[in-house]
């Protein structure tokens, strides 16, 4: 008989089937591949906003949108705290420097949003530059969106229990404890201020040019679903067709021998002792 709680049993029955949601997610893959042929011959530009609470999920449905495509057209802006010099930059600037050319995706895993989120909460910028944010971001989201560019704003919503469930798998998990900072441990005791932050935020920059679309993420596999299914609906590409790729024919052996394998350095065959059951008992990897 199984061990888990009412409130997790019933947590997994409401979760999208699994094979359901894998045969979904590789079709909705697949449109993503289609997608991004049409972007190439159009020249069209592409950019995704992620934000939304801590643990929300952002990571893997960028991970899942990416999987099968070319990272020479889709790119991953995820920007570090800015340097000394960034900071008496003009706010925006640093961002304008990811934003996509002609047949290129750029996904902001974080964007020029965090002034209204971390920074607000945090006191990381002044009530001045919190309120020229709201004020310009509507302004330079029209000029992307003026300048021809297709942009996307998604926020990835958790409900506060859900938070913390995945906050304390993380911890007990080793693979997981870094996705852990002292900022998502904010989070948790500022729960409230984040709402209000992320209220204000929606009243200023859900523009009709650049609307705010709210992802309902306490089950990541529905939330990527949903995710995949909304952008590739609104985004007006066509199954482009492509030039038939044929493998040539080797030409014929000219007489080249490879050098002696004893003069090159090859990795030791560790996987074939392992499936030799001949690999000893050691410690960690690299004593």
């Amino acid at each position: 008989m199984s061990k888990d709680s009412p409130a997790k049993r019933a947590r997994r029955a409401a979760r999208m089937p699994l094979p359901l949601y894998e045969a979904e997610l590789r079709r909705l893959q697949a449109e993503l591949v289609q997608m991004q042929e049409w972007l190439r011959q159009e020249g069209a530009r592409i950019v995704v906003v992620f934000e939304g609470r801590d643990a929300a999920g952002k990571g893997s449905a960028i991970k899942r949108m990416t999987e099968y495509l070319n990272p020479r057209v889709v790119k991953v802006a995820a920007l570090p705290t800015p340097t000394e010099r960034e900071k008496t930059e003009w706010y925006f600037q640093r961002y304008i420097a990811e934003l996509p050319a002609a047949g290129e995706i750029t996904l902001f895993d974080r964007s020029w949003y965090n002034r209204a989120g971390v920074e607000r909460v945090m006191g990381f910028c002044t009530p001045e530059q919190h309120r020229r944010f709201l004020h310009q971001a509507p302004i330079f989201e029209r000029l992307l969106v003026e300048d021809g560019i297709i942009l996307r704003k998604y926020w990835f919503s958790v409900s506060d229990a859900e938070q913390q469930r995945r906050f304390k798998s993380r911890l007990k998990d080793p693979m997981r404890q870094w996705k852990l900072s002292p900022m998502d441990l904010q989070s948790i005791t500022r729960w409230e201020d984040y709402s209000r932050a992320k209220d204000e935020m929606l009243v200023h920059t859900d523009i009709p040019e650049a609307p705010w679309w709210i992802i309902e993420a306490d089950d990541k596999r529905q939330a990527r679903i949903n995710f995949l299914h909304h952008l590739l609906s609104t985004i007006p590409y066509y199954h482009a067709t492509t030039e038939p790729i044929e493998l040539p024919e080797r030409p014929p052996a000219t007489g080249y021998e490879r050098p002696p394998r004893n003069q090159n350095h090859y990795v030791p065959d560790f996987a074939g002792a392992l499936m030799a059951g001949t690999v000893p008992e050691v410690g960690e990897v690299g004593e």
